[in-house]
């Protein structure tokens, strides 16, 4: 069996660099370590921390394809950040412009959690921990 130590990071390709930018770092938090003009692939890359951890690669390039991103469809469902008051996350959200799904309760862990869309329409979950 392959022996893991921890998640690295999730790669996240998106279609406007500059307001991807802006809702991972001003409307999540999650702190810039390294931003990256590849000449070559007309691409930014941005890594991106929480609490001083590599989390994200940001990507942009030029014309990148759709990819269906429902619920449930096949792959990746959603990025999922454990918060430690949901209420609070949620009215945040809202006052920076995103708005959550309703609150709905995990029927096996009794915690409480939301989705939410980046601005490509990645979903992205909110869970209470």
């Amino acid at each position: 069996m392959l022996q893991l130590n921890s998640l690295h990071h999730i790669a996240i390709i998106c279609s406007d660099y500059g307001k991807s930018k802006h809702f991972y770092t001003a409307i999540l938090g999650l702190e810039v370590i390294r931003e990256v003009y590849r000449q070559d692939r007309q691409s930014y890359k941005l890594d991106l921390a929480l609490n001083g951890r590599y989390i994200v690669e940001l990507f942009s390039f030029p014309n990148p394809p759709h990819r269906p991103s429902h619920p449930e469809a096949r792959g990746l469902r959603h990025l999922a950040f454990a918060v430690a008051d949901i209420a609070a996350s949620v009215d945040e959200l809202k006052r920076q412009g995103v708005e959550p799904e309703p609150v709905r309760v995990d029927e096996h862990t009794g915690k409480r959690f939301t989705f939410f869309a980046d601005p490509d329409g990645l979903p992205l979950e909110i869970y209470e921990a």
